[in-house]
């Protein structure tokens, strides 16, 4: 499994706990839960196969900082996205913005460039190009802006 794989795994469980308003332990447990974790397989191939032990410490961690951090983040994003209430960027955008900014601000071994261009590649995969063109922008404005 890659690291772009770890992150998007990252999105979904950001995207997951919204819904279910579950801790990021309890996400966790229940996406990697056996049977569970082979389902989503299934249906989408960043799950082929299990993270590594560091990739599970990296998944942890984010996940959990991002959730310590929500308000923080949330802020930035608010502060970032001009002329757009937070309540209008969808979930999954926000999990992808909450994932870059936490990683240029708080993730040593990850390079600003890498955060924003994984980024990118995650909206890219998932929404059209007018919001990737908008992630980009709010990333390239907050890195700026936070002197990161």
């Amino acid at each position: 499994m890659t690291r772009i794989n770890a992150r998007e795994i990252v999105i979904h469980l950001i995207f997951h706990m919204h819904y279910t308003k579950e801790s990021p332990d309890e996400a966790i447990v229940t996406r990697f839960a056996d049977g569970y974790y082979e389902t989503l397989q299934e249906e989408n191939d960043v799950y082929a196969e299990r993270p590594s032990r560091k990739q599970m410490a990296y998944i942890r961690g984010t996940v959990g900082g991002i959730a310590a951090r929500r308000e923080e983040l949330e802020g930035y994003i608010a502060r970032y996205a001009i002329g757009w209430r937070l309540e209008r960027i969808s979930v999954l955008v926000r999990a992808i913005l909450e994932l870059a900014m936490y990683e240029i601000l708080y993730v040593d071994d990850v390079p600003t460039g890498a955060a924003i261009s994984e980024a990118v590649e995650l909206t890219r995969k998932y929404e059209d190009e007018d919001t990737v063109a908008f992630v980009n922008g709010i990333l390239g404005s907050f890195v700026r802006g936070a002197d990161a």
